[in-house]
């Protein structure tokens, strides 16, 4: 059985990714209409600049989950990690049967699988995604893995959009499974590139240990990737962190000790907190305007006043 024809799409979720996909779904072939419900849209004073913003988008802005999955035919859940199951399980009372509910989080099989229960429940379809690498620039074309009983249909629809979809297994959990274990080696480069850079900063040893590294991975360009990395962990180390601890979820659950998995996590968090405290404040978000350094500084100076203030 085939699910019915999609004209109506719903995002759960109107941050970085719920904008890209709003904007760049809204105009599809068959969409008659693009809507989005985010937390962030009750709440004051943010709550008008989130719903202008959606609006001046073309999108429709919905004021609770109920109202979005019963004015959807396709919802697309696009949180952090750490709400897929909340999402997933307030979505459950209200999607409609034969309707598409397509998870982009990044959360563990197990979660994923507990979603997929949930939203079948009710009569709804689940896909699963795993979405192989960030949004920017790719937009909706960014990779993504797709797995469940209506992966290989969605797939083709997606396809048939201009995105960039493949379906890899009916079973839930072998796209995520993926996906995470992607994240493992991504998201701990990220943490030790950070860890050690400014490590090797503040003992002044940083031209004697890059050329080092470059010696034996001579393809990676490393000045470069060290800012990109520093960039994206500053930018958006809180999101990371509840991705990896749904990947220490996800090696527990294979029946493993994450060690690696949660140090990453709390290496992640760790940035998150002081980008939160402002200690990057000032600087650009254009990775093409800062160098690694100027992150390595701004760590160093901040643990210099944090061990002048223990002092006193």
């Amino acid at each position: 059985m085939q699910f019915k024809v999609i004209q109506q799409i719903g995002l759960i979720g109107y941050g970085e990714v719920g904008k890209v996909f709003s904007a760049g779904l809204k105009a599809k072939e068959g969409v008659r209409s693009m809507g989005a419900w985010d937390l962030k849209f009750a709440e004051v004073p943010s709550e008008a600049a989130h719903a202008q913003h959606a609006e001046r988008a073309g999108v429709v802005v919905h004021l609770s989950s109920q109202s979005l999955c019963e004015a959807s035919d396709l919802v697309i859940s696009a949180v952090t990690a750490s709400k897929t199951l909340a999402v997933a399980q307030e979505a459950a009372k209200h999607i409609k049967p034969g309707s598409v509910f397509l998870d982009l989080n990044s959360a563990s099989p197990g979660t994923k699988q507990e979603c997929a229960a949930l939203i079948e429940a009710s009569g709804a379809y689940y896909v699963e995604a795993g979405v192989m690498t960030s949004v920017p620039p790719y937009g909706i074309r960014v990779p993504m893995l797709l797995g469940g009983e209506k992966a290989a249909e969605l797939a083709e629809l997606l396809t048939a959009w201009g995105m960039d979809a493949k379906a890899v297994s009916e079973k839930l959990g072998v796209a995520s499974a993926i996906k995470m274990c992607r994240s493992v080696m991504i998201k701990g480069l990220e943490a030790l590139v950070i860890e050690s850079y400014t490590t090797a900063r503040a003992y002044g040893v940083e031209d004697y240990v890059l050329p080092t590294l470059a010696e034996t991975f001579p393809s990676i360009d490393w000045q470069q990737t060290g800012a990109y990395f520093f960039s994206r962990v500053v930018q958006h180390g809180q999101r990371r962190a509840e991705e990896m601890r749904e990947a220490a979820n996800t090696v527990r659950e294979a029946g493993f000790e994450p060690f690696m998995s949660s140090a990453i996590a709390d290496k992640q968090q760790a940035v998150a907190d002081q980008a939160r405290a402002g200690v990057f404040a000032g600087m650009s978000k254009d990775v093409k305007d800062t160098k690694w350094q100027d992150y390595a500084d701004k760590l160093l100076q901040h643990r210099h006043v944090h061990q002048l203030a223990k002092k006193e």
